[in-house]
């Protein structure tokens, strides 16, 4: 049913005359009478009839009206949500790796409660595959992603993407296989651990990806031993002496790691706020993502 004929029944069961009708809504008897009528055969039953120089409402037509009440106000609800000049007001939901929730979300979520307390976030934590493909399948509106400057990740073009923040990654070793070492080039690092087993993360290839790049340059053949999701989990690796791995510069790390920084080249991360094309001009989204990108270039 098309809801201008249900703003004319409503009126209809208020006014209770297709002339006042008319004029309430600012169109011709002839339309409000025209729009009724084409609303009674959607309807397929009577919704009005005859009472003297007036007319009212049947049991269905009242029964309807009190749809039109409610249908009326969801659709004038959508349309403040929708509209891009509003305070937003709405949930977001928001997939992303740890690391970025903790650092950009977070913040994010503070600062949404002092200044925007009607947008809320929904947050789940996925790698960048997952989140990705959870946007693809419109089950999040915005994806934390990230990937490394050795390595860049190629986005499908039905997405737009924001850089937030990088971050130099180095090489984590036992502390004592780190003495002698510092300053050497990033193939030197390969050369000097090529015989260490590589720990990689279970759920994405990027930091695979950047090794084996590495690796090329250094004439080595990097062996893939463990694959873990947790940064916490890769560190207890190294130290429990079975393997080496990339491990973030601007984080301290646990008693017995020492990251080594990687140069010549350096590897950096780079996070990404990632949302489908178009989908912007939704103001919550827009605003969840330009806090964001503030919050990244602070």
């Amino acid at each position: 049913m098309d809801p201008r004929r249900l703003q004319f029944l409503l009126e209809l069961s208020r006014q209770g005359s297709m002339r006042a009708v008319a004029d309430e809504l600012g169109h011709t008897t002839s339309t409000v009478s025209q729009q009724l009528a084409q609303l009674t055969r959607e309807a397929g039953t009577a919704l009005y009839e005859p009472d003297g120089r007036r007319v009212r409402l049947t049991p269905a037509g009242r029964r309807l009206a009190e749809h039109a009440v409610t249908v009326l106000a969801a659709l004038d609800a959508a349309r403040a949500d929708l509209d891009p000049h509003a305070e937003p007001a709405g949930t977001v939901r928001v997939g992303g790796f740890a690391t970025a929730i903790r650092r950009s979300l977070v913040p994010t979520l503070a600062r949404l409660a002092r200044e925007h307390p009607a947008v809320r976030l929904r947050v789940l934590e996925h790698e960048p595959p997952e989140a990705l493909a959870a946007l693809a399948a419109d089950a999040v509106d915005l994806a934390l992603v990230y990937d490394y400057d050795l390595a860049p990740a190629a986005l499908d073009p039905t997405v737009d993407r924001v850089p937030l923040w990088q971050a130099p990654w180095g090489l984590g070793v036992p502390a004592r296989a780190a003495r002698g070492v510092r300053g050497a080039t990033a193939p030197e690092l390969l050369r000097r651990f090529a015989d260490h087993e590589w720990i990689v993360n279970s759920r994405h290839v990027a930091d695979e990806d950047v090794v084996r790049t590495i690796a090329a340059v250094a004439g080595v053949e990097p062996v893939v031993g463990h694959r873990a999701d947790s940064l916490e989990l890769v560190q207890d690796l190294v130290v429990a002496g079975l393997g080496v791995g990339l491990l973030p510069l601007d984080q301290p790390p646990r008693p017995g790691v020492a990251v080594l920084a990687l140069r010549r080249p350096g590897v950096l991360l780079r996070a990404h706020a990632v949302t489908r094309r178009g989908r912007d001009s939704w103001a919550p989204l827009r605003l969840v993502r330009a806090l964001l990108a503030d919050d990244g270039a602070g």
